[in-house]
């Protein structure tokens, strides 16, 4: 933040326009030298060559919008830091070069966690801050490919794709693990928390009718029947529809399966026979989306009840490897293992999506936000000493 934006004005006007803002213009923040498109400020109320010309231009202003503002309403206000965020990508050293598989974010202990498929004891990193990283122990050398975190439990519960009858690990701090009983050496893909129905729910693409196993705890699992022997790869929860979903990479038009328990699952019919691969919720907008690995224009769908689902047309023909939902930008965020300096895409509605420059050209394979950081991280499995990158911080 700062408060010498009085500089960029011509002489004399400096006064009344900080008088225009919050304790004399604390509450503006410079962006110098970053990139990403502006909102037009021809028509800013008072002195709009001398703002417009401001090498530190207005993010964020509080207060009345529309009447110091003139045309820069709060839509574009909004807009316009979505753009400057997602638009500034940056490299961050990785604890170590493993294959990271997933990342998440608890608020309680303001503490990102992120679980690999590769390493030697060391299968597991957290950070405070995104940036700065340190190695975990983890529990054994299992294929880490999924982690998630209760609130509720105050636990991480991370599941895996080998070992024996020992497929689930969990923490109560990002740093300390156990392992549980898994209730089947399936590959286990993805694991999510119900905080209604105190649940933890884990899709598999292995096994004979029993592809999901639930627990209440982390601890004790039971196996599930699940509504198709599908390469289930990814499942979330919808606190306003009381559902989960899940999405697969196979199936014959019924990618997609939904329940309202964890334990009895119903086959949906998915937009597409594409390789899906995450699904995320979206509270603010009641609405699911899912991005795919292949297709051709059609790798995003969407649907607001995880029953009907409509193909939308993908920023860039990449393979997208996850999305996750940030309300506070009220915007999509999605990262791919392919493409050429374009591996992240956005969209503040699921349905037209902008391709972003990415920090480098690594296999991304997950992506969380952090609202209490105002941050994205993604963490990916290929690149030498830069498996991390995070989007530009813009405080709140």
């Amino acid at each position: 933040m700062t408060d010498d934006h009085e500089d960029y004005l011509e002489e004399g006007a400096a006064e009344a326009h900080a008088a225009t803002h919050e304790d004399g213009g604390v509450d503006e923040m410079s962006v110098a030298g970053l990139e990403g498109e502006t909102v037009e400020l021809e028509t800013h109320a008072g002195n709009a060559v001398a703002h417009q010309d401001a090498p530190g231009l207005i993010l964020t202003h509080k207060g009345d919008a529309a009447a110091h503002h003139a045309k820069y309403t709060d839509i574009e206000a909004s807009a316009f830091t979505r753009n400057l965020v997602v638009a500034n990508w940056t490299i961050r050293t990785p604890a170590v070069d493993n294959t990271w598989d997933s990342v998440c974010w608890s608020p309680e202990l303001t503490l990102f966690v992120a679980v690999a498929d590769t390493g030697t004891g060391n299968r597991v990193m957290t950070s405070p801050d995104g940036i700065n990283w340190t190695i975990r122990t983890s529990a054994a050398d299992n294929g880490w490919l999924s982690v998630c975190w209760s609130p509720e439990l105050t636990l991480f519960v991370a599941v895996a794709n080998s070992g024996t009858g020992n497929r689930v690990m969990t923490s109560p701090d990002g740093i300390t693990w156990t392992i549980r009983t898994s209730a089947g050496d399936n590959t286990w893909r993805s694991v999510c928390w119900s905080p209604e129905l105190t649940l933890f729910v884990a899709v598999a693409d292995t096994g004979t009718g029993n592809r999901v196993m639930t627990s209440p705890d982390g601890i004790t699992w039971t196996i599930r029947t699940s509504a198709a022997d599908n390469t289930w790869r990814s499942v979330c929860w919808s606190p306003e529809l009381t559902l989960f979903v899940a999405v697969a990479f196979s199936g014959t038009g019924n990618r997609v399966m939904t329940s309202p328990d964890g334990i009895t699952w119903t086959i949906r019919t998915s937009a597409g026979d594409n390789g899906w691969l995450s699904v995320c919720w979206s509270p603010e907008l009641t609405l699911f989306v899912a991005v795919a690995y292949n297709g051709v224009g059609n790798r995003v769908m969407t649907s607001p009840d995880g029953i009907n689902w409509t193909s939308r047309t993908s920023a860039a023909d990449n393979g997208w490897l996850s999305v996750c939902w940030s309300p506070e930008l009220t915007l999509f965020v999605a990262v791919a293992y392919t493409g050429v300096g374009n591996r992240v895409m956005t969209s503040p509605d699921g349905i037209t999506w902008t391709i972003r420059t990415s920090a480098a050209d690594n296999t991304w394979r997950s992506v969380c936000w952090s609202p209490e950081l105002t941050l994205f991280v993604a963490v990916a499995f290929s690149g030498t000493g830069n498996r991390v990158m995070t989007s530009l911080f813009y405080g709140n």
